[in-house]
């Protein structure tokens, strides 16, 4: 099993990223389970085709909650889950995620679906209490954090990196690369790879700018399923090889076809 958590700025386009790696994994035919740790509940959409109901939503509804209660299949039997988090203005979002968490934990969800890849798509603008879950209890094992060229996502970028540093220490989880989701900055392709040495890391793919995203996010579906002979849809699949070579097998072995 690999258990990947994916950070980044809010906007720098981390759920189209995680969206478009679970379907091509999932299309390989590896069983993928993607987890969404926003508040705004939206990592799933393309995936599943619409917003699901959040494990927040359903306990406040039913105390009692089923795994089907929680868990939704999407393109290629993906099981989705947002996790969501309190009205705007009231309660911790954070809070909210470590709520979703233990109640997930409490129904074995792993143990039940097994899946070959989690994948844990995490708010990166701040890393700390619930938004540090992932990385801090031990559900995930390797993190990649999406940025640009853009001076405010390397910056965000740099505080992930240093608290999954701080982290490793205490034997959690470990960093696994930048993904540059392209911008068009100048000189963008040097900013990202000078701040990824900066942070004893490396670029693990650079994302182009692409009209294939923007079309299928109006569509409701992935790249790779809306678009699947694209480039980008190719860009797409090579990143999902490389985030599983790169990031540790932890249950057993693994090969993506």
């Amino acid at each position: 099993m690999r258990r990947i958590a994916v950070y980044g700025k809010g906007g720098i386009g981390k759920s189209t990223t995680v969206g478009n790696v679970s379907a091509a994994l999932a299309a390989s035919g590896l069983k993928v389970m993607q987890i969404g740790c926003d508040p705004k509940a939206d990592s799933t959409r393309a995936v599943a085709g619409r917003r699901i109901p959040t494990v927040l939503e359903t306990m406040r509804d039913n105390p009692d909650p089923e795994l089907s209660d929680l868990v939704y299949e999407g393109d290629n039997g993906v099981l989705c889950v947002e996790c969501g988090g309190p009205r705007p203005g009231v309660g911790c979002a954070g809070r909210g995620i470590i709520a979703a968490f233990e109640q997930l934990e409490e129904l074995d969800a792993v143990a039940h679906y097994r899946p070959d890849v989690i994948l844990y798509d995490v708010l990166g603008d701040v890393v700390c209490g619930g938004f540090a879950m992932p990385i801090r209890n031990g559900y995930a094992r390797d993190v990649f954090v999406v940025t640009s060229g853009e001076m405010m996502s390397l910056y965000a970028a740099s505080n992930i990196a240093g608290a999954v540093s701080d982290m490793r220490n205490d034997g959690y989880a470990r960093l696994g690369g930048l993904i540059q989701n392209s911008r068009g900055v100048k000189d963008e392709d040097s900013l990202v790879d000078r701040a990824a040495s900066e942070m004893g890391t490396d670029v693990v793919i650079r994302i182009p700018r692409d009209p294939a995203v923007q079309r299928c996010e109006e569509m409701g579906t992935t790249v790779i399923n809306g678009e699947p002979g694209s480039a980008m849809a190719d860009c797409y699949r090579e990143l999902a090889r490389r985030l599983v070579d790169r990031s540790e097998d932890v249950d057993g072995g693994m090969r993506l076809e």
